[in-house]
């Protein structure tokens, strides 16, 4: 049997989280087709907590979705609160992340595997969550972080679901309108992100057929809109 995610090392931000999407009635760590799914709610319907790259949904999803349906969850921390504790356990500090993240951090992980909204009975939704993340004084974690280790991520509120159907709703991740063209620099100033993530959400739309590639620029590729279709636009993110 193959275990794609099961409950070894998952973070309490994890299990809140499918067990909040199983909902009353609903079972979480079932056995369906060979594969350990998060949960499965009342009416049937499979649930899969993302928290990093989508690779690995690729074969689970298209045989969960043709079975009965899939709702894969990616949580998103607009507001993160990092509490650093001692070796011994006694916390030193807390204080709020001058890094939270937003809608567009999808693309960090669906870039690896741009064909899943294209699945039939596959829908993708954002839990957009205040989360407190620990760190302990271990020695042991990345330079990055000074050596604290990541012990847990706990979810202190759901603030907004943010629910991706069909290819179609990703339009409201594209800041042009029909006939505009851009680079990826262009992308990045009017989403306001990185041109490293802009890349990646373009190559995402592109597969999605909502963009199309149509030439060159100097060295940057060139885009426009292919769909014409338009949902409602982002708000700004706390």
């Amino acid at each position: 049997m193959s275990r794609t995610i099961g409950t070894t090392n998952e973070t309490s931000l994890h299990r809140q989280l499918k067990l909040d999407y199983a909902g009353r009635g609903g079972r979480t760590e079932v056995e369906v087709a060979g594969f350990v799914v998060d949960g499965v709610s009342a009416d049937g319907r499979y649930v899969e907590v993302q928290t990093g790259s989508f690779s690995l949904l690729r074969k689970k999803a298209k045989t969960l979705a043709a079975l009965g349906g899939l709702k894969v969850i990616y949580p998103v921390a607009v507001v993160k609160y990092l509490e650093v504790f001692d070796a011994e356990g006694g916390l030193e500090y807390r204080r709020k992340s001058s890094r939270p993240g937003n809608v567009w951090d999808l693309f960090a992980a669906l870039v690896y595997a741009p064909e899943l909204p294209r699945i039939p009975s596959l829908e993708i939704e954002l839990a957009l969550v205040e989360v407190a993340e620990e760190r302990v004084r271990d020695g042991k974690g990345s330079w990055r972080r000074k050596g604290l280790s990541v012990r847990d991520r706990r979810m202190l509120s759901l603030r907004e679901r943010v629910c991706l159907k069909t290819p179609g709703d990703y339009l409201c991740f594209v800041p042009f309108a029909k006939g505009e063209e851009f680079t990826a620099a262009d992308f990045a100033k009017k989403a306001r992100i990185r041109v490293r993530l802009a890349n990646k959400a373009l190559h995402s739309l592109t597969s999605l057929v909502i963009l199309e590639r149509i030439g060159k620029r100097r060295n940057a590729y060139v885009y426009r809109l292919i769909a014409t279709s338009r949902t409602k636009k982002w708000k700004k993110q706390p």
